[in-house]
C-alpha cells in the first residue's frame, strides 16, 4: 500500500465506528479530524466530502462484520452449528461485535429515506447476511440434516428480522433479555426442522 493508500485507510478504519455510534447526519468532519489528528487539508486530500468518506465507512463496517461472521460460522461442523453459531454471536447487543451496534440496522435506518446510495450499500448486505443463512440451510437440508420441507429463504429471513428486532429492543430497553427469548424461540424453530 503507498503512503497515501495506507492514510485514507486509517481515515476510514478511525471514522467507521464514529459514524456507526453518531450517525452520517450528526458526524461532523471535525469529529474525524480530531480521530485521526489530521489537518481539514488532509481528510479533503483523501476524500472530496463528508459523503464519500461516509460511503466508505459504511463499507468498512460491514465489512468487519461479515468478517467476523464468516470467521465464526467456518469453525462449524455441521449446517445447525452454523445456524446457531449465527444466532449466538448476536446474543449480546449491549456489547456488540461492532462498536455502536449493528452497521445494517444503524445505517439502514437513517438512509432509508435520505441516502439512496447507503440504503442500496445496507440493502446488499442484508441481501449477503440472508445468502449465508440461506446456504446454511439448505446445505443442512442437502446433508440430511434437516427436514426437506424447510424453505430456507423464507427462515433466512425469519432469523435475520428476528435478531435485528432483537437488536433495536436491546439497544433501546439497556437490556437483553428480550434477545434471550428470541435466541431460544429461533433455536427451537431449528430444532423442530432437524432430523
Amino acid at each position: 500500500m503507498s503512503k497515501g493508500e495506507e492514510t485514507r485507510q486509517f481515515i476510514i478504519e478511525k471514522a467507521a465506528p464514529i459514524f456507526n455510534v453518531k450517525g452520517i447526519a450528526a458526524t461532523a468532519m471535525s469529529d474525524i479530524m480530531e480521530a485521526t489528528k489530521l489537518s481539514k487539508g488532509s481528510m479533503y486530500v483523501h476524500f472530496e466530502n463528508k459523503e464519500v468518506l461516509a460511503c466508505a465507512a459504511v463499507d468498512h463496517n460491514m465489512k468487519v462484520l461479515g468478517d467476523k461472521i464468516l470467521a465464526a460460522i467456518s469453525k462449524a461442523k455441521t449446517a445447525k452449528e452454523e445456524l446457531f453459531i449465527y444466532i449466538d454471536f448476536f446474543n449480546n447487543p449491549l456489547n456488540p461485535p461492532i462498536t455502536g451496534g449493528c452497521p445494517l440496522l444503524n445505517f439502514g435506518m437513517e438512509a432509508d429515506d435520505t441516502n439512496p446510495i447507503v440504503k442500496e450499500k445496507v440493502n446488499g448486505g442484508i441481501k449477503f447476511t440472508q445468502q449465508i443463512l440461506e446456504n446454511s440451510i439448505n446445505k443442512g437440508i442437502t446433508n440430511g440434516e434437516f427436514k426437506p420441507d424447510w424453505n430456507a429463504s423464507d427462515f433466512a429471513t425469519i432469523i435475520f428480522a428476528m435478531l435485528e428486532g432483537g437488536n433495536l429492543i436491546s439497544r433501546t430497553s439497556g437490556s437483553n433479555d428480550k434477545m434471550k427469548v428470541i435466541i431460544r424461540t429461533l433455536k427451537e424453530m431449528i430444532e423442530e426442522k432437524s432430523h
